[in-house]
């Protein structure tokens, strides 16, 4: 029975696998696929000839490749800088001892439940006051740090043992070298999980750059497939073309990192 149950538990999870990944096969053939050959009937699931010419006409017709470098760049350092400040503030809610740490970490926990378009409006006009409209750094600074990767790193370090860091505070370690070379390869697994979740969001974020970058030249790549997708709409395998680029950056981060992702998701499934 046993056998039976485990039998059907994995057939229903690869077949729920392939459900998945059907329409993201799609889109790559599709994407490799002559102009038009897509929306044939009846339709088509392998190209009769591959062909790169959308990959081409992307990154040379209509210079897409400055629109993937822009947001390369704002992912990249939005990730590094929230995985930065995240991890400082998680460290110092968890372990440092200061007037008001539980009322301000709860008020924070209560404004997650506040939507981040509401924050956009006041946002805007503080960023405008200083000058940072239609720049990188405008672009940049809600991915830095945020609230829900305070808490998830937070909880994460709360589990780390205290003996630990006061023996190091004991041999005279300061609190930046405890936080460097103690915590910090120690989280690694929930560092791992952040920088997923920041690179993402990051990477797919269209409202905020739509909305703070007035340049052409200075779009990410949500914009600017938005754009195409305007001008270009019956070219159905260009568009597949850009959608693979899109992706393609995530799940390489996913899979370089997914050993320790998966060890922050079974560490946290322990602990609860």
């Amino acid at each position: 029975m046993k056998l039976l149950k485990s039998l059907l538990v994995h057939a229903a999870l690869i077949l729920g696998a392939i459900a998945t990944s059907i329409p993201l096969l799609w889109m790559i053939s599709a994407s490799l696929m002559p102009q038009g050959e897509s929306t044939a009937f009846p339709p088509r699931v392998i190209p009769s000839r591959v062909t790169f010419e959308h990959y081409t006409d992307l990154f040379t017709r209509l210079s897409l490749g400055r629109a993937f470098l822009n947001s390369m760049l704002v992912a990249i350092i939005g990730t590094s800088a929230s995985l930065l400040f995240n991890s400082m503030a998680g460290y110092a809610f968890a372990k440092l001892r200061f007037p008001g740490r539980d009322r301000i970490f709860a008020f924070l926990v209560l404004a997650l439940a506040i939507p981040a378009q509401v924050a956009m409006l006041p946002l805007f006009l503080l960023l405008k006051s200083l000058g940072l409209v239609n720049t990188y750094l405008g672009v940049l600074i809600p991915y830095m740090s945020g609230i829900y990767g305070v808490f998830l790193v937070r909880q994460f370090m709360v589990a780390i043992p205290d003996d630990l860091l006061a023996a190091a505070r004991i041999d005279g370690a300061s609190e930046l070298r405890i936080y460097w070379n103690i915590v910090l390869p120690v989280a690694r697994p929930v560092l791992a999980t952040l920088a997923i979740f920041s690179f993402m969001s990051a990477w797919n974020d269209f409202m905020w750059p739509l909305i703070i970058l007035t340049s052409d030249d200075r779009y990410t790549m949500p914009v600017a497939v938005a754009t195409l997708l305007g001008e270009h709409a019956l070219d159905l395998e260009l568009m597949m073309a850009s959608a693979v680029l899109t992706v393609v950056p995530v799940l390489t981060l996913f899979f370089v990192l997914q050993k320790q992702y998966i060890a922050g998701m079974m560490a946290g499934s322990v602990k609860g």
